[in-house]
């Protein structure tokens, strides 16, 4: 008697234990799908609260030499839109390009604060490629990155129409 209840307490043990296995199994593989099935899409990308600056017209002509920022704001375009191929590239590449960017800067905008707001895009295209080749990054991190990256982007268009306007302003003050 002591032996078929001794017996049948190990079975039921047994048991009990392998089917909380089952249960963490398949809660794990749930949530790698979860994670694999995420993508950055367009509508997430429009749900981002941002001010969203766009060059004036005299901005456009200050900047339509700048080979290089013609690029990037392309590039963000599509990054707008979910195309996420230029910033989860080759990081060399992608270091290069802002070199080239940083040197580019058109002597006309070469203040303080256009070249820090320039070195902000900088490290925010950087941080972007590290979260988005790296598996192990939690997927808001991925937009938190996606989103600073544009966020900096309009902040520096921003202050290129703010210079413009201010030197506008001195040239008509010069004037009287």
């Amino acid at each position: 008697m002591k032996l078929g209840l001794v017996l049948f307490n190990l079975v039921f043990i047994m048991l009990l234990s392998c089917s909380g296995d089952q249960q963490t199994t398949s809660d794990t593989e749930t949530s790698e799908k979860d994670d694999t099935a995420f993508k950055i899409t367009a509508e997430i990308i429009e749900k981002f609260e941002y001010a969203d600056y766009a060059l004036s017209t005299d901005g456009e002509n200050a900047v339509k030499e700048w080979e290089k920022y013609q690029e990037l704001a392309i590039q963000v375009g599509y990054l707008k839109k979910g195309d996420l191929s230029f910033f989860n590239g080759d990081n060399k590449l992608l270091k290069k390009f802002i070199e080239t960017f940083k040197i580019e800067l058109p002597d006309a905008l070469r203040t303080n604060p256009i070249e820090s707001r320039v070195i902000i895009v900088e490290t925010t295209l950087l941080r972007l490629n590290e979260n988005l080749t790296l598996d192990n990054i939690d997927k808001r991190l991925k937009l938190e990155s996606v989103k600073e990256v544009v966020v900096a982007f309009s902040n520096l268009n921003f202050l290129i129409n703010k210079k413009l306007i201010r030197d506008k302003g001195e040239k008509i003050q010069s004037q009287y």
